[in-house]
């Protein structure tokens, strides 16, 4: 186990322990840990980050500028359960009031090494998956964290109804939260079309994400193969990386996107991507409240979006277009009608601007300290019902 130094604090400050396994390049969910980790009050609470595998990269960076400390326990791999040893100890020593999970595998052992340590509050805390396949996992999430944790918080409220009816989570312990929009640093300004040789009058579609199975860029690539073949003018750039590159970069190469599809790989800037394109693509096989749909509305790139998570009424009515998952040509067809169509993309962006102070990181981390400050008269309650003896 490693751990950084803690500053001072006030002893009645409540101490936070924001618990995940790693830090994904990239991931919206660590982003959003660190994010409210750094935006909580200090003089109310002292917040301290544990991740129980190797982490790095820019999540720490942000939490070490935010004066965050950063606890390491370092499991090798699924057996080193020494580690939750140390973990659970931990807790005790450094009296936790509250133990905030992230993603599975954290909220599973928040909430068992919580109550064995006896931490007065375990909020467990589903920032999106599929909610298909993987029955132990929906057993475990059902039968151990939704019975042992104080409240179990879903991005969306489809996510909700798909911990309750597919999970067999209790209802009363699930709870909607909304996700803030946590900015990406601004990098130097740059031109993508003059970098990838594309016209300043070529209709662009854009994206930035994790090029892994769930954001389904295969669905795109065919998608915009149908668009090419009817606008032949059109691009694609397609801002991000991970394992599946190479796959993706084949796979445009046999739909005939050579020089239509751009790669520009990692981009921790999105401004540079979404003021290039005309029309911006989430393709994904499943999302929560996806932070790109709040990126792309704060730099007026219109969105075209598969009907996952709350996409379709995180920007309003008019904010957005969604199509099904997994349809390339229904996909094609709105990416095609809004290349098109100039007044109606200025109209959407101006509609999805309106919805993002709604998220902005301070309005959201008021509610989750609201959210902290219940869940904790509710443990002193209980602590004063239990010690209070019965007479008779």
């Amino acid at each position: 186990m490693t751990t950084t130094l803690r500053p001072s604090r006030p002893d009645d400050r409540v101490r936070v322990l924001m618990l995940v396994d790693k830090v994904r390049a990239g991931g919206g969910a660590e982003r959003f840990m660190a994010g409210l980790a750094t935006a909580l009050p200090r003089d109310r609470y002292e917040v301290m980050v544990a991740t129980t595998r190797t982490a790095g990269g820019r999540v720490l960076e942000l939490l070490r500028e935010g004066d965050i400390p950063h606890v390491g326990f370092h499991r090798r791999n699924r057996f080193d359960v020494a580690q939750f040893y140390r973990l659970t100890r931990f807790l005790r020593e450094e009296r936790i009031d509250i133990v905030h999970a992230h993603m599975f595998g954290s909220t599973l052992w928040g909430s068992i090494f919580g109550r064995l340590a006896g931490v007065p509050v375990v909020i467990a805390h589903e920032h999106t998956w599929s909610y298909e396949g993987e029955p132990l996992r929906k057993w475990l999430d059902g039968r151990v964290t939704g019975r042992l944790a104080d409240v179990f918080v879903a991005v969306s409220e489809r996510d909700r109804r798909r911990m309750i009816e597919l999970e067999k989570v209790p209802a009363e312990k699930t709870l909607v939260m909304p996700v803030p929009f946590i900015r990406r640093p601004a990098s130097e300004p740059r031109d993508v079309r003059a970098e990838l040789g594309i016209a300043p009058d070529a209709p662009v579609v854009g994206t930035v994400t994790v090029l892994r199975e769930q954001k389904a860029v295969d669905v795109l690539l065919e998608a915009f193969a149908r668009v090419s073949e009817r606008m032949p003018e059109a691009r694609l750039v397609i801002a991000g990386d991970g394992h599946l590159r190479g796959g993706l970069e084949a796979l445009a190469q046999r739909l005939g996107l050579t020089g239509k599809a751009h790669f520009l790989g990692w981009c921790e800037d999105v401004a540079p991507v979404l003021t290039a394109a005309d029309v911006a693509a989430l393709s994904s096989d499943y999302e929560g409240s996806p932070l790109f749909a709040l990126e792309c509305a704060e730099h007026g790139a219109p969105l075209v979006s598969t009907d996952v998570g709350n996409v379709a009424t995180l920007l309003g009515e008019d904010g957005i277009v969604v199509v099904p998952p997994r349809d390339p040509a229904a996909l094609a067809d709105a990416l095609e009608a809004m290349l098109r169509d100039p007044e109606r993309r200025m109209a959407q962006a101006a509609a999805a601007a309106k919805h993002v102070p709604e998220h902005e990181l301070e309005t959201v981390t008021q509610e989750f300290a609201d959210l902290y400050e219940r869940l904790l008269a509710g443990a002193r309650s209980r602590r004063t019902r239990e010690r209070i003896p019965v007479l008779g």
